[in-house]
């Protein structure tokens, strides 16, 4: 079938193309045509070498096949490159300059430099004059000296020994954040042999203090540099989802003044109050320097909003960083109250009197409350007062008393943290540690206790005189200092600082 269909189509050409002869040769060419035709339809030139392998036939095929190829490989033009002359004369010195300039060199960048020709002008040297200084920069990792970092970078053992006293002395190398970049600048040797000596060494020893360190003759000054600081709080909005917390982390709040602000809502009423749909605010310190650097600070402002009006703004007051409620704050009467709950949302397990101790196995006095709170809630002191204990306190565990001026004390035991150190002084509300389970206890709750001249009472019947707010002397200080965090846009601290902020150590 394949050579029927070969021989029809060159039928077809054939007579396609003597159609378009003249008529004074049609007919000799035609013949010629005619006679191929018969010739290629008798003998079978082009078999198919995938059959009858091996007979006369198929070995036909083959050598019709070599014969072709040999004929295509005999006619095929040379593929050497065709020789040319150049268009210009060009001598040693230009063919070097031209080859400089190829990509070629880029392998052997030596070969790239133009080389003074040999003249008399021209002697050797006995050796290469070095650099009379060197710019080196080393990063600090925190687990090494300061020294030790200056003897790696080629500053000699006297000299870093001597420079690594002069940092300490300034700031702890411990103080020193990781990652910090130290410019090095060490100049000409004294001894072909020798270390360099140290000319310069900068860094940046705290977010708003650059260190320079210069030698001058056989010793060394050092220089302080206060960096210009950008101290805009940092304030975030945002409307509560389904989790206070994950609402307020996807808003781009930091970790610890998430914590913080959420122990200062929880300190003034039940964290299940808040709703989906509620908006948060919270301002916190916030300062970063021009090169980029950042620190945040403490809670300054906790807010919490429903349908756009305000549920509470409690702003940090004092020198214990006590909130207070903005509503509350002018409020400075004394306020005689029952039972002042020590933990938020606590409720009482177990009585004031005897009782059957679920763990020694008999009945004894029970010099106290015990509140069922969860682990790790925070515990406030119930009025102002100076700590008298805090640690390890028998069966109580870990333990804070507290003196409250006219023989009434308070005690907290089973704490799983103590917050407070002995002899320090602690007001109404300040958190004095967190719920556990330490010492002779079954489960997580605070043991709380009220002594009156020494002697356990029921704090049920404690009353205490507490003053809730400002001092009227600094309520127009506090209005004032609500009112300027007020005005804080959120995200202002993130913007970026003007050009003119930027101050080079120098």
């Amino acid at each position: 079938m394949y050579i029927n269909r070969s021989l029809d189509f060159t039928r077809m050409i054939n007579h396609d193309s003597m159609a378009n002869l003249p008529r004074a040769r049609s007919g000799w060419l035609s013949g010629v045509v005619g006679l191929l035709q018969r010739v290629l339809a008798w003998v079978d030139y082009a078999p198919d070498l995938a059959e009858e392998i091996g007979s006369a036939r198929w070995l036909r095929g083959v050598g019709v096949m070599v014969g072709a190829g040999a004929m295509s490989l005999a006619f095929w033009p040379s593929l050497g490159p065709v020789p040319a002359l150049p268009a210009t004369h060009m001598d040693a010195a230009t063919v070097q300059r031209y080859a400089a300039q190829h990509i070629s060199p880029l392998a052997a960048p030596t070969r790239t430099i133009a080389r003074m020709g040999l003249s008399g002008a021209v002697t050797a040297v006995a050796f290469a004059p070095e650099r009379p200084s060197l710019n080196l920069v080393a990063t600090w990792t925190g687990a090494d000296s300061v020294s030790a970092m200056l003897a790696r970078a080629g500053v000699g053992l006297g000299d870093a020994a001597r420079l690594g006293e002069m940092v300490g002395a300034v700031v702890k190398p411990a103080d020193i954040a990781p990652g910090t970049r130290f410019d090095i600048t060490l100049g000409r040797r004294d001894t072909a042999n020798g270390p360099r000596p140290l000319d310069r060494l900068a860094f940046r020893a705290a977010m708003d203090l650059d260190l320079a360190i210069t030698r001058a003759g056989a010793g060394y000054t050092l220089s302080r540099h206060q960096v210009v600081m950008d101290a805009t709080p940092l304030r975030i909005r945002g409307v509560v989802g389904p989790s206070l917390y994950r609402s307020a982390r996807a808003a781009g709040a930091p970790m610890a003044a998430i914590q913080q602000y959420l122990q200062a809502i929880d300190a003034h009423f039940s964290l299940d109050e808040v709703a989906p749909g509620d908006t948060f605010d919270l301002i916190c310190a916030y300062k970063r320097a021009p090169g980029g650097q950042s620190e945040v600070g403490q809670l300054l402002y906790a807010g919490l909003e429903h349908d756009g009006h305000p549920r509470t703004q409690l702003l940090r007051w004092g020198d214990q960083g006590q909130f207070f409620d903005a509503a509350n704050a002018p409020a400075q009467t004394p306020q005689t109250q029952g039972l002042i709950m020590p933990v938020a949302g606590a409720h009482i397990t177990s009585g004031f009197g005897m009782r059957f101790h679920p763990i020694l196995g008999y009945s004894r006095m029970h010099a106290g409350i015990d509140l069922g709170a969860a682990y790790g809630s925070p515990i406030y002191a119930v009025a102002d007062g100076v700590v008298t204990w805090a640690g390890v306190h028998g069966g109580h565990g870990n333990y804070v008393k507290l003196e409250h001026g006219g023989g009434i004390a308070t005690g907290y035991g089973h704490m799983s943290r103590i917050t407070v150190a002995l002899g320090g002084r602690v007001h109404a509300g300040e958190v004095i540690g967190y719920v556990g389970s330490t010492g002779l206890s079954t489960g997580p709750h605070l043991h709380y206790e009220v002594f009156r001249d020494g002697r356990p009472i029921d704090p049920m019947s404690a009353q205490f005189t507490v003053r809730a707010g400002v001092d009227p002397h600094e309520q127009d200080h506090f209005k004032g200092e609500l009112a300027r965090l007020m005005r804080v846009q959120p995200g202002a601290a993130l913007t970026p600082l003007p050009a003119e902020a930027h101050v080079a150590l120098r």
